[in-house]
This record gives structure tokens, sequence and C-alpha cells, in this order.
């Protein structure tokens, strides 16, 4: 917030000075003028997530290039008062020295020294496969032990791990995709789109409006991570929820729009106190570590820490999430335990049809009791001729998992720039790094994670039941997006 405002006390500065802003009112036209006159992406000054720092531009126009020829955002119609944008932060790979995040260390910086203020940080599994290749370290190399020492020096109370909501994603999904399967009780179309990246989720709000029902109403792990710190792992610690300040740690720039959205503070609401947000500040593992940095952190040289003991491991399911195609398999594995009471045989565990970096993956999965038709794509460019088949009839599918990065969660757009290697080989690498942790993983299963049947037991009740519904679950994804601008 402190930024933004920065930014538009500048453009008054700078307009009044020159006689072209009358009224605080037109910072938005004096805005689209100045964009117009650039070769620079143009970037709101009100955008949650990125930022343009116009006097670094040198006007050479691939910014612009990129997002309209390989994201396919720029340029397009949008509705009207929306900003084309969809927050993913591709641009802040692609140009870092000219767009870079919306930076919030700085206020988790202050967080962490208000001893009024308990700050519990959540990790997302693509960070710790990368925060590594900003020590010099080579990419895919696991650092997750590092980071959770790191963060407790720097006097984080409570460090836990979103492969644990990523469990949770996947059961409230995976029973989602069976309702909608079940001829006698289909609640929504057909086929149910993912819904965990925020990115695609405003792709689709602003290019293809009449699938919003057919997304997932099932929240992105981070935001259910947020909902139960604030509920759930405050009851079982005994801290107030109100001295609670969360941090979602997470490879991507469209979390610090996600988190904005008014349908993310179900906490707030189950306490009496809407105003209280499910997750207050998402960084960047760029920002992670920037903040590292400015505590003096000797990062390569920490010892490692385990993540606390309640909401702190997943299985290896929720490990693949950060990999394109991994919300798939790992919803696959429940969905055939759900469907028939019995394991998925091995190849289930190894699904190879949903991996690979090809743009477009399509795959008939025998579910024992049916077979699906199911589909994955990366990357928002690839995913426009997808949809367009399916809105057209010509390709049908149960279940398409979408990712807008490139790679999924693990090519975000809050990764390290790395531009000593070939990117497709940069991203196998760290896409590589979480397999082998599935691999390695005793629960490979969500719906076998033991802390998973805790919750539902003693908290949740039930997947798609009365509890789960109100914390893990967007009652109107039309109508919260419709609110982000």
């Amino acid at each position: 917030m402190e930024h933004q405002l920065q930014r538009r006390e500048f453009l008054k500065t700078a307009f009044l000075g020159a006689g072209l802003l009358i009224s605080e009112e037109q910072i938005g036209f004096a805005w689209q003028r100045c964009c117009t006159q650039s070769r620079a992406l143009p970037v709101h000054p009100d955008n949650p997530s990125i930022v343009l720092h116009q006097d670094r531009c040198r006007n050479c126009g691939r910014c612009q290039n990129f997002c309209r020829n390989v994201i396919t955002v720029f340029g397009q119609t949008v509705p009207h008062g929306e900003d084309a944008c969809t927050h993913c932060g591709q641009c802040t790979l692609f140009c870092s020295r000219v767009i870079s995040e919306k930076y919030h260390y700085p206020s988790v910086a202050e967080a962490i020294n208000d001893p009024d203020k308990i700050v519990i940080a959540s990790t997302a599994p693509a960070i710790r496969v990368a925060l590594g290749e900003m020590y010099g370290l080579s990419p895919g190399t696991d650092v997750e032990g590092k980071i959770v020492a790191s963060l407790k020096q720097l006097g984080v109370h409570d460090v836990l791990d979103a492969t644990f909501s990523a469990d949770l994603t996947v059961l409230e999904e995976a029973s989602e995709l069976l309702l909608r399967l079940d001829e006698n009780n289909a609640r929504s179309p057909l086929p149910m789109f993912t819904s965990c990246c925020p990115a695609w989720v405003r792709f689709v709000k602003l290019f293809y409006p009449h699938f919003l029902p057919h997304l997932s109403t099932t929240k992105s792990p981070m935001l259910i991570q947020g909902a139960l710190v604030k509920t759930w792992f405050a009851q079982k610690t005994g801290i107030d929820p109100a001295k609670i300040v969360h941090i979602a740690l997470a490879p991507c720039t469209a979390k610090k729009a996600e988190i904005l959205l008014p349908a993310m503070n179900s906490a707030g609401i189950s306490h009496g106190n809407p105003d209280m947000r499910d997750v207050d500040f998402a960084l960047t593992c760029r920002e992670l570590a920037y903040l590292l940095n400015d505590g003096k952190v000797d990062f390569l040289h920490m010892h490692d820490e385990p993540y606390s003991s309640l909401m702190g491991g997943g299985s290896g399911a929720g490990m693949i999430f950060g990999n394109t195609g991994g919300v798939m398999e790992a919803t696959l594995r429940t969905a055939y335990k759900l469907l028939n009471d019995k394991n998925p045989p091995a190849d289930f565990f190894n699904l190879t049809p949903v991996r690979g970096f090809d743009g477009v993956r399509q795959a008939n999965v025998n579910l024992g009791k049916r077979a699906m038709n199911v589909a994955v794509v990366h990357g928002t460019g690839e995913a426009r001729p997808l949809l367009d088949a399916i809105q057209s009839g010509t390709q049908k599918f149960d279940f398409v998992e979408v990712m807008a990065c490139t790679g999924g969660c693990i090519g975000g757009g809050g990764q390290p720039v790395n531009s000593n290697m070939d990117e497709t080989m940069l991203k196998q690498l760290r896409l590589n790094a979480l397999y082998q942790r599935d691999d390695g993983k005793e629960i490979r299963l969500s719906c076998d994670n033991p802390e998973i049947k805790t919750i539902y037991s003693e908290f949740l009740g039930k997947p798609l039941g009365k509890k789960s519904e109100e914390l893990l679950h967007i009652d109107s994804i039309h109508k919260s997006h419709d609110q982000v601008k």
C-alpha cells in the first residue's frame, strides 16, 4: 500500500508540475496518457501485484511484445473498467530491470519487530527448490530446512508448510470433481477447471467469463492455509487470531492480488471480524531473499530446522502442486481412492501422460469405475486454443488443469531470475526436484495424510461439508473477482 501511495503521489507531482493534471480523479487519465507515449508495458498505478519503474525504461518495446504475443494479454479487449493484467508477473522475469513485484517485505519486517504481533509464515513447494539460486546454489537445490531456520532467526513465530493445505485442496477438489461427474447429482458444468492459480482465474474472468462456472470453487492452497491458520491453528495453539500476521511465501506475484479478494476473509467472518484477512502479506521468492538479506541472515550457513508440528507437513501429492500437471496428478490419485475405496495402481504415482513440458497434454485416465478425459496446459498463450476448442465443442474433457506460468508455479513470476541458464533447463531442474521429493515421501496420497484426517474429524467435518464450504471454498467466484481490478 505504501508503494502504491508513493506512485500516486509521484504522478500527482509530475503532472501538476507540468500543468497536465488538475485533480486527483484524473490520475487514471494521466497514467493512460503516459503509457501511450511510452513503449513500456503499461502497468496501472493501482496494480496490486507489479510496479513499473518508468525511469529505468529504454523504450525497446520488448515487454509489450512479450505480453501481447506470449502471454496474450496486452492489447486484448477487456471488460469496461478492468485493467488488462492478470497479475502473473512474467514481465518481471522478462524485464526485471523495469518491472518488479509490489514489495511487501518491508511491511513484513515491521510486523516481525512488532511485539504485539505474532507472525506466522507458510511456504509454497516451489520456493524451496528455487530460493537457493539467490545465493549461488544450483537450480533445484532443496533449501527447505534453511528457509525454516532463517525465518525463525528473523523472529517468525511459526513456519508452516503449505503442502498441508495443498492436501486439503486435493480432498475438496477431488470430491467436487466426483460430484460434478455424478449424473444424478451434478451441481456444475463440465469440464471442471482447476482454480488454484490466481492469474489463470483472472484470465478466465477477463477473456472467457462464460467458463467461470466451470472453475472449481476450492480456494488455492495458500488461501486455505490462511483461513485455517486463524481458526484451527489459533484454536489448537491458544494464539489470539487477532494478533496473527500470516505471511504467504510463494513463487507468485498474483498472490498479492488474490489475498485482497473480498472472499478471502473466511476466518475473519467466522470470528465476527470481516476486516481480518486470511493472508496479510504475500512475498515472492525474490522478496524472501531481500527480507533475509535486510535481516543479515547468513542463509548458506544456517542449520536445517523442521516445520512446526501442526500444519507443518503434507504428502508427496501436495509437494508436486508446484509443477505443471501436479495438481491434476495429485487430484486423480485421491479421486481414484474415493471412487474405488482402494489405493490407485502404481502408474498413478508417476502419471506420465500429464507430466512434461508440452504446452498441452491430453490423456484418457482409467479411474476404475469410469474413464476420464483430462487435459493439462501451462501458459496463457497455450491455453487460448484449448479453451476455444472446448468452447466450440470440438474437444471435450472432464477435468482440465491450467497454470498461467510456463512450468507451473516453479516458473512463477516471483521466482529468481537466472540469465546464465536455458529457461527450459532451469525449470526442468526445479520440477525434477519436486518430483524427487514426492518419490521419497512415505505418504503420497493426500487423503492418507494423518493430519488431514485429524482436521476433518476434529474441525472441518467432511469434504464439501458446511465448515469446509465456509472456510475452503468461494461461494461465488464471479462476484469475488468482479471486485478486484
